[in-house]
């Protein structure tokens, strides 16, 4: 594979964009990854409305990796103020997975939250359910803060809960 290149996604990115996200997360095309929550949750991931409402707010950004021109993966990048910074959406096209991607996607996001945001800290959420992610974080040096968060169980643009008992764990690590 060639080396991806970066770049911040804009509106007409947001097609592309969302079929790729709903690819890793959901679905059939999804179990060919590793990090999909297929078996968690059915329906969609997200939307094309939430992807421009990212776009179009100044203290988010949705950077793409690309290889080759081909869309390959995606990690947003939210500033949460006082220094901390917000990794979400971290996506790797499901026949790519393993292969690296993942953690260049998490080095651009810890670099953007630096360089725009002026981050000193970077935190995600992942379902408590998904141990293994869970530990991939963690040899990328994020812990367990300890802190949980309620998954939003009952709103649909989420997904569709196959369990009641999905809760968010807090991770944090120092940039």
């Amino acid at each position: 594979m060639s080396a991806p290149t970066f770049r911040p996604a804009a509106p007409d990115d947001v097609p592309a964009l969302h079929r790729l996200v709903e690819s890793a997360y959901r679905g059939d095309s999804a179990k060919a990854g590793w990090t999909h929550e297929a078996d968690l949750l059915g329906g969609q991931r997200t939307d094309p409305a939430e992807l421009l409402d990212i776009l179009a707010d100044a203290s988010r950004v949705i950077l793409l990796a690309e290889v080759e021109g081909v869309l390959t993966g995606c990690v947003q990048v939210a500033d949460q103020g006082q220094g901390l910074a917000y990794l979400g959406l971290l996506t790797v096209d499901p026949t790519r997975q393993a292969g690296g991607l993942g953690r260049l996607l998490i080095d651009a996001a810890e670099a953007e939250a630096v360089a725009r945001f002026k981050a000193t800290r970077m935190e995600m959420t992942v379902i408590r359910q998904r141990a293994e992610l869970i530990a991939w974080y963690e040899r990328r040096g994020y812990a367990l803060t300890g802190e949980t968060r309620p998954f939003p169980l009952d709103d649909e643009r989420f997904g569709l809960p196959q369990t009641r008992e999905l809760v968010f764990v807090v991770m944090e690590k120092a940039l």
